[in-house]
Formats: C-alpha cells, structure tokens, sequence
C-alpha cells in the first residue's frame, strides 16, 4: 500500500544529546527509510532548508536572547518571529497531522499553526517537566505546590491534542485521564546492533558500575555516593564507577566518589563499548518517563538497578535482568550486593540482552504511524498491527 498521509513533526530538541532529540532522530530516520511524506521542524545552528528524499527539512537558528534551560536545551521568548516561516512551510507541504514533543519554542510553534490552520494535533509527553521543576526549586516545602500547578500547565497544553503519545503506562493513563484524549503507548526502540556485548573491552577484574546521562539534580546521581558506601561496608574494593555524561553535578560527583572515571559525554560506538564494559549499570533517577540509557544498558547484556518511579520500572524485572528499588536505602543496598555476586550478574545478562531483542524502532514507529492514522482518519502506511488504546 501506498502511504497517503504527510506528517508535519515539530520536535524542541533534535541536534542534542538527550532522549527527546535520541527519539526524534529516530523518527525521521524511519519516515525516510519508509519514504514516508514527513515535514520536520526543529532548531540547528542556523536557519535552513532543504530536502532530502521524502523528508522536508526546516531548521530555524535560535536567537542570542534563548533562555537556557538544561545542558544544551534553550528556550527563545521570540522564537514567533518564524511564524511566516512556518505557514509557508506548513502550505507547501500540506499536512494531514502535526506531531508536537512538548511545550517548548518549537512545539509551540507547531501547535498554533495546527490550530490556525485546522490541522489535527497528536502530542508525545517525552519528559516529567513538572518534577524536574519542583526538584530544582530550592524551597523544599513548595516543591509539592510547584509540581502540581506545573503538571496542571502541561496537561492544559495536551489538551490541545486530538490524540496523545506516551512512553509507560502509568503516564499513559493519567494524561488520558485528565485530558480526555486518546492516548497510545509510545515506547522506544533500541540499536541492538550498535549496542551489543561484543563491544567488551576489559583487560583488568575489577567490578565496574556505571552510570550514563545528564549529572543533574534530577538524575538523583548524589545516590551514587551512597552506593559506593554500601560496597565499602560490605567489603567490597575491587571496583570501580564509569560515569558518563556531564553537568552541574559532576564536580560534586568527583569529591564524594573515591573511584570513578568520568569520560565525559560519548556517542556512537564510544559509547557502546564503554556501555559494553561495565559490570553493573545504576539508574538512580526517580523522574524519567522511559530511559533510554536503561535500554541501551540491556542490549548491552548489562543488569540494571533501577528505582520504582517513572518509566524504567518497566523495563527491569527484579531478579531477572536487574533489581527494582522502592526507596534509596533499598537503591544502595541492592546495588551492592549485586556487585558482590558476579555469579548473579553473569545470570542476568541473557535476559537483559533478549529482552532488547525484542525492542525496535522501527516496531515503535509503525505503532505511531497507526496513531497518526487515528488522529487524522487518513491512511498512514501499511503497517501491522494497529494501536489499541489500553483499557
């Protein structure tokens, strides 16, 4: 079958080295690889056009008064100055839906031309904004009062959206909820052939423990210290942290671990091989919606202690491919004791490998397609397997 609908996609993050820009890449990757109709918009280091197969490119250069708001991520209070950039742009290519990542500059920006135009709108939640606001905010006792009223701004903003994406359940049901869209699972894929244990390059028997992703507050990385107290106490010395990443953390990070690397920021196979070497990969972090670090972790035949909020919950199962953690205290102590059971964690990787194995992208494209399909009641393409809403 032909595909007969065209996807205007209005992504904030695109060039940057985080799992909304990781996704989105992603999904333009596929929409050309299909030759799937597809308009993406998004920043660059200058204003440009141009056209490479199916896939029409906008890049607009944010201007020097952009707010930063995370390593690498800005916000541009006159990002609206593109609007006549953007009607032509949406006129040329003739949409049939527009797929907005959340409520930046960019995702604003698409959103109101939708409206203006009459385009059906489906909207992907990527981030909790609402808890890395109230965790940065520095009164302790209003960070409830901040993340309910900032959580209430963003469902305003789905609202705006015909139908929602979503990486887990949980968030899936709440934002269907409260919003009264339809709402899909949108999950993420894996590079399984990048990310792979063949990648292994360990000439010393030392327990490493690693750790991948932004050095920020949210990451909740100081638990990393108490991890490593654990493993003293239990008399554990053979080991060492591989941290990679970078932030407003990492010096913090240097004065309260005794031995840790820190690598900086890696890609490609850099990545995947420092991925590959570890022995135990930590997840900390109470916030994310999915993780993809704990994905690519996986793949790389490496168990995975996560904590029991967000996302990544989903993806470890206690006892088979990593541990689950319902508090901090729990987080440290099963952390250290997986790292005194090398035994234990050669049983793991199998299934943290095969659970990988069955997580592509390109099966979590085709499910978005089919949700595109649903907002537009167009046809989208010839995909599979067709997208319920869970009950």
């Amino acid at each position: 079958m032909t595909p007969a609908g065209r996807v205007a996609f209005f992504t904030d993050s695109f060039h940057d080295v985080n799992g909304v820009a990781h996704t989105s890449r992603h999904l333009e990757t596929f929409a050309r690889r299909r030759n799937l109709p597809i308009l993406s918009v998004h920043t660059g280091p200058k204003t440009r056009e141009f056209v490479e197969g199916s896939c029409h490119v906008v890049e607009f250069g944010r201007s020097r008064s952009r707010i930063p708001l995370d390593d690498g991520l800005a916000f541009d209070p006159w990002f609206l100055r593109f609007w006549q950039r953007g009607v032509h742009a949406i006129e040329r290519f003739r949409p049939d839906v527009v797929h907005i990542t959340g409520p930046g500059d960019v995702g604003a920006l698409g959103a109101l031309l939708a409206w203006r135009k009459g385009i059906p709108i489906v909207a992907s939640w990527h981030t909790n904004l609402h808890e890395y606001a109230a965790r940065r905010f520095p009164l302790e006792s209003s960070r409830p009062w901040i993340e309910k009223r900032s959580l209430d701004a963003l469902l305003f903003f789905y609202r705006w959206a015909r139908v929602c994406l979503a990486p887990n359940e949980e968030l899936r049901s709440l934002i269907e909820t409260r919003t009264g869209k339809p709402t899909f699972l949108m999950e993420r894929g894996i590079d399984t052939a990048l990310f792979t244990p063949e990648l292994r390059q360990r000439t010393d028997d030392a327990i490493v423990l690693g750790y991948v992703g932004r050095l920020r507050p949210e990451k909740n990385v100081s638990l990393l210290a108490a991890v490593e107290k654990a493993l003293i106490a239990k008399g554990v010395t053979n080991y060492r942290f591989l941290i990679v990443g970078d932030g407003s953390q990492k010096e913090w990070l240097r004065q309260n671990l005794v031995r840790a690397e820190f690598p900086g920021v890696l890609r490609g196979e850099a990545l995947a091989r420092a991925y590959a070497s570890m022995d135990l990969f930590l997840f900390p972090s109470w916030t994310d919606t999915y993780g993809n670090v704990v994905a690519e972790a996986l793949a790389s035949a490496v168990p995975t202690v996560v904590t029991s909020g967000g996302g990544p919950k989903f993806l470890v199962t206690d006892g088979l491919n990593g541990a689950v953690a319902g508090t901090e205290e729990e987080f440290a102590a099963k952390a250290a004791a997986l790292a005194a059971d090398l035994a234990a964690i050669d049983a793991m990787r199998q299934a943290a490998r095969e659970w990988a194995l069955g997580r592509t992208w390109d099966a979590v494209f085709e499910r978005v397609w089919h949700a595109y399909e649903a907002a537009s009641g167009v046809s989208m393409a010839s995909c599979p397997q067709p997208f319920a809403t869970a009950s």
